[in-house]
């Protein structure tokens, strides 16, 4: 028998009716696996009690196999993780909001697939990152996600500063996402350190009926609030272009 595939299986951005963002050919094929590799087994677990209601699965949940991968497995225990793939298993990648692999610890794990000649097959599901970028009216041609910012101060104003320059002179829109608990602080050091002109969008909540999604110049941004504390975040930036960029 030759190896299974490795599917990429998209988790929803929160809790909520999971046909709304999840399609049925998804979730059917995450309903037949029975080995997922996820950050953490609990939560996987809940994710297939979801799956469940929406795609009955193949088997009771204690019988599917779930192995943990974190951003601190290290690089020669992915070899274990993908053995039941490679001896013929189907298995599923699945991350603990949105799409596997981006954002995500999952990327090291595909690239083995790759590289032992496993089929890897992404499924349809919600990215965060893409559903941000569709609602800032931002540009949509060239952009870069940055992941997160430093929690230092000092190293997060120099981390936004060079944002901000490569945004004006490429006309590239930068995204970033944050720690729920930092979301103020991000935010706060984006209006206060970006230029007057500067676009910033701030995406909350995305899929959920607390969904809020705005984008203003800095400094209509100043003396304004918004809600950030705790709730899932994609942030997002364009500069004015430079004299250089306009030619």
């Amino acid at each position: 028998m030759g190896a299974g595939k490795l599917y990429l299986v998209p988790n929803a951005l929160g809790p909520g009716d999971l046909q709304a963002v999840l399609p049925a050919a998804t979730a059917s094929i995450a309903a037949r696996l029975d080995y997922f590799v996820g950050e953490n087994a609990k939560s996987t677990r809940a994710f297939l009690q979801r799956i469940d209601a929406v795609a009955p699965l193949a088997r009771p949940i204690r019988q599917v196999e779930i192995a943990e991968l974190h951003v601190s497995t290290p690089v020669d225990a992915l070899q274990g993780l993908i053995a039941p793939i490679v001896a013929g298993r189907d298995g599923g990648l699945v991350s603990e909001a949105g799409c596997p692999a981006v954002a995500d610890p999952g990327a090291g794990l595909v690239r083995l697939a790759h590289r032992l000649g496993i089929e890897v097959v992404p499924l349809v599901g919600p990215s965060a990152l893409l559903l941000a970028l569709m609602a800032s009216g931002l540009d949509g041609q060239r952009f870069a996600f940055n992941g997160y910012l430093p929690s230092d101060a000092r190293e997060r104003i120099d981390a936004i500063r060079d944002a901000e320059r490569r945004s004006s002179e490429l006309r590239q829109t930068q995204l970033f996402i944050e720690t729920p608990y930092r979301n103020r602080a991000l935010f706060a050091a984006l209006i206060a350190h970006c230029q007057p002109g500067t676009i910033l969008c701030v995406a909350c909540d995305l899929t959920l009926d607390t969904q809020q999604v705005a984008s203003r110049a800095a400094r209509e941004w100043r003396g304004r609030t918004i809600d950030l504390d705790r709730r899932p975040t994609v942030f997002l930036l364009l500069a004015e272009a430079t004299s250089a960029a306009r030619r």
